[in-house]
């Protein structure tokens, strides 16, 4: 009986005796192993500034005037950071000399059998639509000359024979060429006190209109933009000859090619077609230029 109680006190002992050297044996592997730190935080890579370029956009006062480029503009920068677009708004004609003299690297204008005849004579690489809006007759609100819902030929024909004042933007613009034709389209020579010939921009022009007050013929996206503050209505539009489309040149021997060609590639492609076709609807309604590259 003795050395069945020994036998097992014998048993007991060895298990604990094993089970305390397994404790420490697992201690010892714990403290020799050293706790695995938190991994080192990377130092932030300063991002590399972009080296810019210049980038020269001679456009017209009417897409300056129409608000499009503060949002046009951004867009494309973003889009291309290595260009920093500068945009000299003068009448399309003034865009056109600039052009040949090379003293801008693309071109967004509205006359396109100029702009055509640019291409022609070798001074752009070649010329695409990128969009279009319409011209409309604006003029007081009590209408002196009563053209309001007459065609446009009808409508400077009542002008003339009124004798009504009538300010022109008169500086070889897109807008100035297009009314030259209307008028010539209605049999008149505008001549006389109450034609008045500014030579300013499309937002110069409605201003004197208003102030004068007399009636002008201006691209509805200005106009639309500048409504507000002028003291005019429109009286005239939906004519199929006051149609007015824009396109893009990249100027042949540009000073910056790479810049002129991603502009004409982005402004006729989705990105800019869709900037264009989006611009015054959450502030008219609708938009106030219809993006139709092809």
């Amino acid at each position: 009986m003795m050395d069945r109680l020994r036998g097992k006190a014998i048993w007991r002992f060895g298990v604990v005796f094993l089970a305390f050297a397994l404790v420490f044996s697992l201690a010892g592997c714990a403290a020799e192993e050293e706790p695995a730190g938190e991994p080192a935080a990377e130092e932030p890579v300063a991002e590399e500034p972009v080296e810019q370029s210049d980038l020269v956009l001679a456009s017209t006062t009417s897409t300056q005037d129409s608000g499009l480029f503060d949002v046009l503009i951004p867009a494309f920068e973003e889009a291309y950071p290595a260009y920093k677009v500068d945009v000299i708004a003068v009448g399309t004609g003034a865009a056109l000399e600039m052009g040949e003299n090379k003293d801008a690297d693309v071109l967004l204008v509205h006359a396109k059998a100029r702009e055509e005849e640019l291409v022609t004579n070798g001074f752009g690489e070649y010329r695409e639509d990128v969009m279009y809006n319409d011209f409309v007759i604006v003029g007081p609100a009590d209408d002196p000359a009563g053209v309001s819902g007459l065609t446009v030929v009808e409508a400077l024909a009542a002008i003339a024979d009124a004798e009504a004042t009538f300010v022109s933007r008169g500086d070889d613009s897109g807008t100035h060429t297009a009314e030259k034709n209307l008028w010539s389209a209605a049999g008149i020579e505008p001549a006389g006190e109450w034609y008045l010939s500014a030579g300013q921009g499309m937002g110069d022009v409605l201003v004197m209109a208003s102030e004068t007050p007399g009636y002008t013929m201006t691209d509805r996206a200005t106009y639309l933009n500048m409504m507000d503050d002028l003291a005019l209505e429109m009286l005239v539009e939906g004519d199929d000859s006051l149609f007015n489309q824009y396109g893009v040149i990249p100027v042949t021997g540009a000073a910056n090619p790479e810049g002129a060609e991603a502009f004409a590639r982005w402004v006729t492609g989705d990105e800019g077609q869709g900037v264009i076709e989006t611009y015054g609807v959450d502030m008219f309604g609708q938009p106030l230029f219809f993006p139709n590259a092809q």
